[in-house]
């Protein structure tokens, strides 16, 4: 990609722009091994080199995180009340959770400061699937299979759109597959059959599968293969 140094360097949050051009006078930047002169100074961030102070700067205009949201945080950047994603991670960069989960819900959330990619993921018109694992109150009836296919009445304009549910063998608990988004949208759909949900937590969102290695309130960055996979996930 091409563009001017103080660019690069202030989207890596190395300083403000202003900043950087006191840096170039002060001769702290280097191209290439080379003292540059001028912040406006054209660069292409996937081949050539800079340094600040004779440390080398990699370009990451975007960073991807997997966490494993823990109950009782809420997936927000700030918050009055309660603690929020934002504070598990340690990243300089101004991220943002993509979608939210209910405060007691706990599970796959992914974590960018890729405005692009979020609102696409969001997006309505995509159908990004997201598979979660939920225990209710009381037994789940095998017709609710058939129910949540058809789109359940949860007292809006339209019907959610088809869900697929899979009750496991204790019949209290089940997987369960939707591509919307709404409101406490998995309670409320238990909920017009007479369920009440007791625990929540989301596995997978399009192709990227939560790792089973991450404890509560751990996270990872995201690997190439998998920033792919979601990005191929909106693309389709």
């Amino acid at each position: 990609m091409i563009l001017r140094v103080d660019k690069f360097l202030s989207q890596c949050k190395i300083a403000t722009r202003s900043e950087i051009k006191k840096m170039v006078k002060a001769g702290r930047i280097a191209v290439n091994g080379e003292i540059i002169k001028k912040a406006e100074l054209k660069i292409d961030s996937d081949t050539d080199e800079v340094f600040v102070d004779n440390k080398k700067i990699n370009y990451e205009p975007f960073v991807y995180y997997m966490l494993n949201k823990p109950a009782g945080v809420v997936s927000a950047t700030n918050d009055n009340v309660h603690k929020c994603v934002n504070d598990l991670l340690d990243e300089k960069k101004e991220i943002f959770p993509v979608g939210r989960l209910d405060i007691d819900t706990e599970g796959l959330l992914i974590m960018t400061n890729d405005g692009e990619l979020s609102h696409k993921l969001l997006s309505p018109g995509k159908h990004v699937d997201k598979t979660y694992f939920v225990r209710v109150d009381k037994s789940i009836p095998q017709e609710l299979v058939s129910e949540f296919k058809k789109g359940v009445d949860i007292k809006e304009k339209n019907l959610t759109k088809p869900a697929v549910l899979n009750v496991l063998e204790d019949e209290n608990s089940a997987y369960i597959t939707i591509c919307e988004g709404k409101f406490h949208q998995i309670k409320r759909m238990f909920l017009a059959f007479g369920l009440e949900v007791t625990f929540l937590k989301r596995l997978s969102m399009g192709g990227l599968n939560l790792d089973k290695n991450l404890n509560p309130g751990e996270y990872r960055r995201l690997t190439k293969e998998e920033i792919s996979l979601l990005k191929g996930e909106i693309d389709e």
